[in-house]
């Protein structure tokens, strides 16, 4: 359909505009609080055909998204530098979404919304995270069939490893290297707390110690968008998981060469 010039072409560009920003805005959230990538993409489209532009194009991978709102439009790129897991934002931009889908809400309310979703800080202050890894530690420990003596050096040992984590990362901004110095740390604490004579089970508090660190998220991540047929994003993935699997697993070894 042509577009008559002056005020339609003029009011038709800035509609393309304004979903191409939403649906980035939207993309955007998602991505950085750990959402996969074929559900990003699903719901900038669903956006965007809720605005009048169902030919649109997206293109995302855990660093960046690329949206084409129009085919007739320019492309947008955006860039992720930092990724964390926060499922409560990304079931809010995926309600927004449905009440634009519905026709419940307007395009600039929905745009307030995620721009209050985004500045929003839903993360648990980080005595409390410290506290659920060490209680989560010790529960793994007896669940791998540790004693009741091992439950205390889990306890500390995995408060203690996650705690490395949180420091190191602001420390050295390599994720790999905070995560084998916080398993070397675990595997440290264990081994001393046991030769003390507070555990029993090494190899029991260890493991439940380092249950913390453990990429599960990504793991599910990365098997979801391989089955979605999104193979760059879930080898990806895959990829970052297996570091990190690397480095915790690179720690505890490391701790054997002294001990």
């Amino acid at each position: 359909m042509q577009l008559t010039p002056g005020i339609s072409e003029s009011s038709h560009k800035a509609d393309v505009e304004t979903a191409t920003d939403l649906c980035l805005l939207a993309g955007k959230i998602m991505l950085q609080s750990g959402a996969e990538t074929y559900r990003v993409e699903d719901t900038m489209t669903r956006i965007a055909t809720s605005l009048g532009m169902p030919l649109s194009h997206s293109y995302v991978t855990p660093t960046g998204i690329i949206f084409q709102a129009d085919s007739g439009a320019s492309s947008k790129l955006i860039r992720i530098a930092e990724r964390t897991t926060d499922l409560q934002k990304v079931t809010a931009v995926n309600s927004i979404s449905r009440k634009l889908t519905g026709g419940a809400i307007q395009a600039a309310e929905a745009k307030q919304e995620l721009l209050r979703i985004d500045a929003a800080a839903h993360a648990f202050p980080v005595w409390v995270l410290i506290a659920a890894a060490s209680i989560a530690s010790a529960c793994f420990t007896i669940m791998f069939q540790g004693g009741w003596r091992d439950f205390l050096p889990s306890l500390i040992s995995g408060g203690l490893g996650y705690s490395a984590v949180i420091y190191f990362q602001r420390l050295v901004r390599v994720k790999f290297f905070a995560e084998l110095f916080a398993a070397f740390l675990v595997g440290l604490i264990s081994t001393l707390l046991v030769r003390a004579g507070i555990g029993v089970a090494l190899d029991k508090i260890i493991i439940g110690s380092v249950m913390p660190l453990v990429p599960g998220l990504l793991i599910t991540n990365a098997v979801r968008d391989l089955m979605a047929g999104h193979l760059v994003s879930g080898l990806s993935r895959g990829a970052e998981a297996f570091l990190t699997a690397f480095a915790i697993g690179t720690g505890i070894a490391a701790l054997y060469l002294f001990f």
